[in-house]
């Protein structure tokens, strides 16, 4: 896309166009568009001590809204790599990949207007060395996880997730580490990912995501939304209500793995999901929307104002828990988020979500990401978001009057470790 081709686009549609698109094309057409001093990125440190070990430690360096609810970046691009040598890792491909890591840092700001990131690794990356990850390491291999779900399995070596709020950092990030570019925001890059990981350039290998007060609503011309949605302006996601409530979210803490060689590490869950919300705007009103996102009760009582800004710091999904079986006879319907609050450890959320819309393949999607302590956390709370315990009242079916699985379809489903910041290079399953 060059300047001329992009006249007239929104700054923020093109920002979201030119990170799905990618490559240093995009780049030179988001730095071309704006100018090299439209935007200032925040460069960062050379003191990696300054930084937290815990790589999903992201709280502290995003913005909050006026409930004390964190709020993500509003760019985001998944990069699926594999290992490029033969046998295990050796000494010096550990010192470049954390010298590349360090070279982000010295470029970018640990915060959402520079750059936060973190990479994580599978099972198969594991299995390539003759020790076994600890018994506190709960990471199973990827798989479906419901009766009505056939999934492709992401069991790519490593996924690096970045993120940001400038569109051109996330560019120049991406292109530094595949060694495409000798300098991220004007700092010299010590090293590159390329060189020791195969990187990718385009979907499956390379997916992308935003999320934000109107980027879905200026996004929306993507298959799985139709014509006549009317996507709400002030909506973060596509299917028009807000999340992310602070008090509907584990802490970090709380999915922080506290024991073993991986102490301070936790895992992480992608899936790739396929929207198609035809019925969801079109044949379903604001009450019925609001129903099956979060429960009957919040539709009858009018809860839920728009997309739900006026609920603060949490959904009051907790309490409609409580009425999950009640709810299925008397209403013959129930919540996405009732179901999914079932699922707590002394009343409190298990997983962290940090997940963001898509429109990767021309369709619009979300990449589901969660952190949590081990994989059986967001096992159970995917069992739970399920609701198939719940078909035995003949108005609930796997997919009608469920929740949103009417109109959500999981597409691939990986799992990794997020090892601390001291073993986030290649790490053998026993680091010391």
């Amino acid at each position: 896309m060059t300047p001329s081709e992009s006249r007239g686009i929104d700054r923020r549609e093109f920002v979201k166009a030119a990170v799905a698109i990618g490559g240093m094309s995009a780049l030179s057409a988001c730095l071309g568009r704006f100018g090299d001093g439209a935007e200032s990125i925040p460069t960062g440190t050379d003191d990696p001590t300054s930084l937290p070990d815990r790589q999903h430690a992201w709280n502290g360096a995003l913005p909050s809204d006026d409930h004390g609810n964190h709020v993500l970046a509003s760019h985001h691009v998944l990069l699926y790599a594999d290992y490029a040598g033969d046998g295990t890792p050796t000494a010096d491909e550990r010192e470049t990949v954390e010298s590349a890591l360090q070279s982000l840092e010295r470029a970018f700001e640990w915060s959402n207007e520079g750059l936060l990131f973190t990479v994580g690794y599978s099972p198969r990356y594991f299995d390539r060395f003759d020790e076994s990850l600890p018994d506190s390491v709960d990471l199973p291999e990827p798989a479906a996880l419901t009766s009505f779900e056939d999934p492709d399995l992401d069991t790519n070596d490593v996924v690096v997730h970045l993120a940001s709020d400038s569109g051109a950092a996330l560019l120049e990030a991406e292109e530094a580490l595949k060694g495409h570019s000798d300098t991220a925001n004007g700092v010299e890059m010590d090293a590159h990912l390329g060189d020791v990981l195969d990187l990718p350039d385009e979907f499956p290998g390379r997916r992308t995501g935003f999320v934000g007060g109107g980027l879905p609503a200026e996004n929306s011309d993507v298959s799985g939304i139709p014509d006549e949605a009317d996507v709400p302006e002030e909506s973060p996601l596509y299917m028009g209500f807000k999340s992310g409530f602070d008090k509907n979210q584990a802490t970090e803490e709380d999915v922080t793995i506290s024991e073993g060689p991986f102490a301070g590490a936790t895992t992480q869950h992608v899936s790739r999901i396929r929207l198609r919300l035809d019925d969801w705007y079109v044949e379903q009103d604001q009450d019925e929307r609001v129903a099956e996102m979060f429960c009957p009760a919040h539709a009858d009582e009018g809860t839920v104002e728009g997309v739900g800004e006026n609920l603060g710091d949490d959904s009051g999904a907790g309490d409609c828990a409580e009425t999950v079986r009640e709810d299925a006879r008397s209403a013959g319907r129930v919540g996405h988020a009732q179901k999914t609050a079932r699922a707590r450890r002394d009343g409190r959320p298990i997983i962290l979500r940090r997940d963001f819309d898509s429109t990767d393949k021309g369709e619009a999607g979300l990449h589901f990401l969660a952190v949590q302590e081990g994989i059986s956390d967001f096992v159970a709370t995917k069992t739970s978001m399920a609701g198939e315990d719940l078909t035995d009242t003949p108005t609930i079916r796997q997919r009608v009057n469920n929740g949103i699985q009417e109109y959500t379809f999981v597409k691939r489903r990986g799992n990794f470790l997020l090892p601390p910041r001291t073993h986030r290079a290649l790490p053998t399953p026993r680091p010391e």
